[in-house]
């Protein structure tokens, strides 16, 4: 079973995410893709963040009549800051050796993978997916990126734009539709009492108005 794993704040959960995941599962043929929301994000402690059950309602109901597209609890169930190394584990543990796992991530969150705990330990236990929007020519700094940070054994097929390990798994850039729409856009938006219609779903734009969140 090829299973995607997406950790996030989705602070809030938007379109933007919708369109992006959908592409990608199509792409790798994923039978199953979690989003997993953070409860107390290691490196973005103060921020305007939500409430994480809102979070977590968000996506949920978000994700209602997408086939194949899951929400995981298990970053708000756990106590202190979520790492994800700790949730790789949690899942490999649930779904055992006949579940193949992908690591999804947004190209600015692997560039950020050095300050990450046991970040050598995730290249060895999951294959990575890199979510890159706008031209394929960026590519080329993650390339130099993971010769300087990560390993200097990987090897990288520039047709395919993968890079291969004798001792680590593979990471995989997926270029994804440039959709111009963040949550820190967003959240600004509601500060200013802006429309977010077409933005994110419509349960989301209603919690957020009733629950008055990030005003």
């Amino acid at each position: 079973m090829k299973i995607g794993l997406f950790g996030g704040t989705f602070n809030p959960f938007h379109n933007g995410h919708i369109g992006i995941l959908e592409h990608v599962k199509k792409v790798y043929g994923f039978e199953k893709l979690f989003l997993i929301p953070s409860a107390t994000p290691p490196h973005k402690p103060n921020f305007n963040l939500a409430p994480a059950n809102d979070r977590f309602e968000m996506v949920k109901e978000s994700l209602k009549g997408y086939e194949n597209l899951h929400v995981s609890k298990k970053e708000l169930i756990r106590k202190g800051p979520s790492f994800t190394i700790d949730t790789i584990n949690e899942f490999k543990n649930e779904f055992g050796t006949q579940a193949n796992f992908s690591l999804l991530m947004g190209s600015d969150a692997f560039l950020d993978i050095t300050t990450w705990k046991k970040k050598d330990q995730i290249f060895e236990v999951i294959q990575i997916i890199i979510m890159l929007r706008g031209s394929w020519e960026n590519y080329e700094t993650i390339v130099s990126f993971i010769d300087e940070n990560i390993s200097k054994e990987y090897i990288f097929n520039k047709k395919h734009k993968t890079f291969t390990h004798r001792n680590k798994q593979s990471i995989k850039i997926c270029k994804v539709p440039k959709i111009d729409i963040s949550s820190t856009f967003i959240r600004q938006r509601v500060k200013n009492n802006e429309s977010i219609k077409d933005l994110v779903p419509g349960t989301v734009e209603k919690m957020i108005r009733t629950k008055e969140l990030y005003k």
